[in-house]
């Protein structure tokens, strides 16, 4: 991937929406299609904000739903996130 995040963004590739629950029950094609909010980091910027945030490639988070910009490289979209977007960090 040849994107660098400036300042405070992050580049976040977003997970698929599971298509079955925990319980075994299968979602339909219209529920399953929305997009997740959650994804994993691929790469964090160099700002003041995101480095307080000790945010780095790998880990996982949630995101707001409108947040950020859709971005395709390579057929893999990602999201292109400013720090107050970013809700949670899934451990």
């Amino acid at each position: 991937m040849n994107l660098k995040p400036l300042g405070n963004r992050v580049i976040v590739k977003p997970l698929p929406k599971e298509e079955t629950t925990k319980a075994g029950i299968i979602l339909p094609d219209t529920v399953s299609k929305e997009s997740r909010m959650e994804g994993e980091i691929v790469a964090v910027g160099n700002g003041e904000k995101v480095a307080a945030l000790e945010l780095k490639p790998g880990q996982k988070v949630v995101f707001s739903e409108y947040g950020g910009s859709e971005v395709k490289v390579e057929d893999q979209e990602y999201k292109i996130l400013n720090h107050d977007d970013l809700l949670a960090v899934v451990e």
